[in-house]
């Protein structure tokens, strides 16, 4: 915990003499939404409106519209992929400069559930496998939004590593797995970055609601000394008297939650001390305090102090190549040079309509979306044909109708309440309706517009969302229709929709007016509006067949192909897992057809998480691009074309097939899902198991080649401490040199490894640092190695215990490509 400067001090005394002059309904005011995204103003102890926005990847700000679109940065697992501390704060950076755009105080992120199971569905949505690096990316990521004056909520407190029954999924892990996987991320973000806000997930954790989990709630705030706020997740708070006595601060979204007049009565009938009331009250006015929004406190950062503004594309498309992990590279397939290449062929429907983020809340409205088509096209010069084939079409639903449409709200007397224009068919609102259209007064939405077909024969239309709808084609309604969700998570029934469609018999360039009308209804999310739905549409295609043979036809004529493979958000998205690891349709079959078809065949792999890879042994080159958001395809044009080495690493193992993953057991059972496996997931599992995955934990090809000439131990022992006085067990230097022809990026990974490991891993990720370094040039990197690596939870004391005896520190390229060690003692 860190000592109060004379800053704090005042701030401090602000919130005391605001907090003093509120009376029990005035502090409870403080606690719950007045909307879906905001804490009402309250002028009369001079607080202002406190808005809060999803998400990881870009900011959304109060209202999802495409009218104000935000800048996408490649998704949290990419993000990790950098391992580079620097880059990710000054992604942060970036984001606070979003936040004070869109007018947001807290920004609802990051992500630092862990990657128990590949099968995860938000598993693209958070960093690694492993607590330390997941806390020290996070740390940074905390760091350098809240530089910028912006409050982050680390979340989801914890243990919401899966999707399966989200909302009431009792996680039953012991004290040590939760120690020491779970929990970690969170205490070394807190220790490291001071975050002003944490978010309470749905999930129970040994049968509590983690909004009503006191005794981890206690290990917050008084075993770590965090002195933030607690805001629940959303609709995640359920009980007035339970949320409260655990020290729940914000229920939200509001109006109407289990706060307000609940919690009022609750305290005049004793069921609640009012001096609970003041607490959470005066730890949210120090967030408003911390942010600028209460008057006469000094924010944390003051306007004239916050970093200099940044070019989102810049920043966007930089973490985009720092992040793509080159997984394999077989005779120098990569890069291309493109004067040696008459002709390429670019492959795969995700080349043509990237994917830029995984489905759910972390997704925005990007101000722009540059395709591998359109990067690799831009790139090339001309003398070199750029062939495009669809190859393959995984969706198991339409895509939006593109083009200029509009969204009419109408009340249930057919008057007009809005119109809002939409750049497609995607409809969705959240919280925040068009201005003059209430919740309760809306009756229908019917988004609409004329399309003119660029080809004529079977177009097919459809829509995708609960609820009742009319779909009009021209002068024929074509589907009148319910469509209906089976479950009760309302997110998970706009990001895993129903869905229908028709065929309708189009002719090339007639236009033809198209419109879906849907009708109003309450999903289940209290009083606010939750309005999701897509009018689809897909131009008449060629059979899989003819797809797959037509790619292969392009490839056979090409001097390189590039095939680019994606998963869909009907596989990853926020509301569901995965059921497997295989890409979606008939693309492992393209692949393998490619490269029997082309000697030099590279495979992009445009997925949040990883998917199995039968052809990975038969083709050139593998780069994994995650989703690379707005950028993509000018930074996967940088990468090809070498203009940029290839620096990410793998922040998750990658198993060859779903069976041979050692944590597949993401549903519950009876209510519970069991981490039986203890701390032994991700590598620790890989390690304890004997077997070797497809590609471990810390893999990354570079296009240069490293020598690793050097470790020494400059510092260990007691004592011992970081610039920022972290406890280190030592700290090393590790020399290495660029034996290669072009300049690049290494990640160098120290890993602790016990002599005697007993019932612990047999080696944990303990330090890394990234450098850079020309052709032929050598350098030196020192890598902290925290004092916490040799501490383990003994349950029987309730306490850490740092283990004495002999260690090795393992130094080099990945978890399974360890190139130097040194040994160290430990008293």
């Amino acid at each position: 915990m860190s000592t109060p400067n004379d800053a704090d001090l005042a701030r401090a005394r602000r919130v005391e003499a605001a907090l003093a002059a509120l009376d029990l309904e005035g502090r409870v005011r403080l606690l719950s939404g007045e909307s879906m995204w905001a804490i009402a103003a309250n002028p009369d102890i001079g607080l202002g409106r406190l808005v809060m926005s999803d998400g990881p990847v870009g900011v959304r700000g109060e209202r999802w519209t495409p009218n104000d679109p935000s800048v996408q940065l490649p998704s949290p697992t990419a993000v990790a992929a950098t391992w580079d501390r620097d880059l990710v704060r000054t992604a942060g950076h970036l984001l606070a400069q979003e936040a004070h755009r869109k007018g947001v105080h807290v920004l609802l992120a990051p992500a630092v559930n862990m990657h128990r199971s590949p099968l995860g569905g938000r598993h693209f949505e958070t960093y690694s496998e492993d607590p330390y690096l997941t806390g020290e990316i996070g740390a940074a990521y905390v760091r350098g939004v809240q530089d910028g004056g912006v409050a982050t909520t680390v979340k989801h407190f914890v243990a919401n590593d899966s999707e399966t029954d989200r909302f009431t999924v009792d996680v039953r892990a012991d004290g040590r797995t939760l120690r020491e996987i779970y929990l970690a991320p969170f205490e070394r973000i807190v220790a490291r970055a001071r975050p002003w806000g944490v978010m309470a997930s749905y999930n129970k954790v040994n049968g509590t609601t983690m909004t009503e989990h006191a005794e981890l709630n206690a290990v917050l705030r008084e075993e770590w000394g965090f002195d933030g706020f607690l805001v629940s997740d959303w609709t995640a708070a359920r009980d007035t008297v339970r949320d409260a006595l655990a020290g729940l601060d914000v229920a939200m979204p509001g109006p109407n939650t289990v706060y307000g007049q609940h919690l009022v009565d609750a305290v005049r009938d004793g069921r609640v001390p009012e001096k609970a009331v003041e607490a959470m009250a005066r730890r949210v006015l120090l967030l408003a305090a911390r942010v600028g929004l209460l008057e006469g406190a000094e924010p944390v950062v003051a306007p004239a102090e916050r970093p200099a503004p940044l070019d989102g594309r810049e920043v966007a498309r930089e973490v985009a190549a720092r992040s793509f992990v080159l997984l394999r590279n077989e005779d120098a397939a990569l890069p291309l040079e493109p004067a040696r290449l008459r002709r390429v062929a670019l492959i795969g429907l995700a080349a043509s309509e990237a994917r830029t983020s995984g489905g759910g809340s972390a997704s925005v409205f990007a101000e722009r979306t540059v395709t591998p088509l359109e990067g690799l096209r831009a790139a090339l010069p001309g003398d070199v044909e750029l062939v495009h084939a669809v190859g393959a079409d995984p969706r198991a639903n339409l895509p939006a109708l593109p083009g200029s449409l509009t969204a009419t709200f109408r009340a249930a007397d057919g008057r007009v309440l809005a119109t809002e224009a939409l750049p497609d068919g995607t409809a969705r609102w959240i919280g925040e309706l068009p201005e003059g259209v209430s919740n309760a007064e809306l009756d229908s939405v019917e988004v609409s517009g004329t399309h003119t077909p660029a080809t004529g024969g079977e177009h097919l239309f459809g829509v995708s969302g609960a609820g009742r709808y009319v779909l009009t084609v021209g002068d024929r309604v074509v589907l009148d229709d319910e469509l209906r969700f089976e479950g009760d998570d309302p997110a998970a029934a706009m990001f895993d929709p129903p869905a229908a469609s028709v065929p309708v018999e189009l002719a090339a360039g007639e236009p033809v007016r198209v419109s879906v009308t849907k009708a109003h209804q309450d999903l289940g999310m209290g009083d606010f509006a939750f309005i999701g739905f897509t009018l689809t549409h897909r131009e008449p295609m060629a059979g899989a067949d003819a797809l797959i043979e037509e790619a292969v036809s392009a490839a056979r004529e090409a001097d390189v192909a590039v095939v680019v493979v994606a998963t869909t958000e009907d596989v990853e998205s926020e509301g569901f897992d995965r059921s497997s690891l295989t890409l979606p349709g008939r693309q492992d079959e393209l692949v393998a057809r490619v490269a029997e078809a082309n000697d030099r065949t590279v495979v992009v792999v445009n997925a949040g998480a990883p998917v199995e890879m039968p052809w990975r042994e038969r083709v050139g080159a593998i780069l994994l691009t995650w989703f690379g958001g707005q950028e993509l395809g000018g930074a996967l044009a940088d990468v090809l074309l070498g203009r940029r080495d290839p620096s990410g690493r793998l922040p998750t193992t990658w198993p060859a097939a779903l069976d041979q993953a050692p944590v597949s057991q993401v549903a519950p059972v009876d209510g519970a899902l069991d981490y039986s496996e203890g701390v032994f997931v991700g590598y620790r599992a890989w390690d304890r198991a004997g077997t070797a995955p497809a590609f471990c934990f810390g893999h990354g090809l570079s296009y240069t080649r490293w020598r690793h000439d050097a470790v020494e131990v400059l510092r260990s022992g007691p004592g011992t401490v970081s610039e920022d006085g972290e406890a280190l067990l030592a700290r090393v230097r590790v020399h290495l040199t660029n034996t290669g022809e072009r300049d690049g990026r290494e990640v160098v990974q120290v890993y602790l490894a016990p002599h005697e490991p007993g019932d612990r891993p047999a080696r944990v990720l303990a330090g890394f640092a990234a450098v850079a370094a020309s052709a032929g040039e050598s350098v030196a990197v020192e890598v902290d190695v925290p004092r916490d690596a040799v501490r383990v939870w003994a349950s029987d004391a309730d306490e850490w215990e740092y283990v004495p005896g002999g260690y090795d520190l393992l130094v080099g390229r990945s978890h399974g490509d360890t190139r130097l060690s040194v040994r160290i003692e430990v008293e």
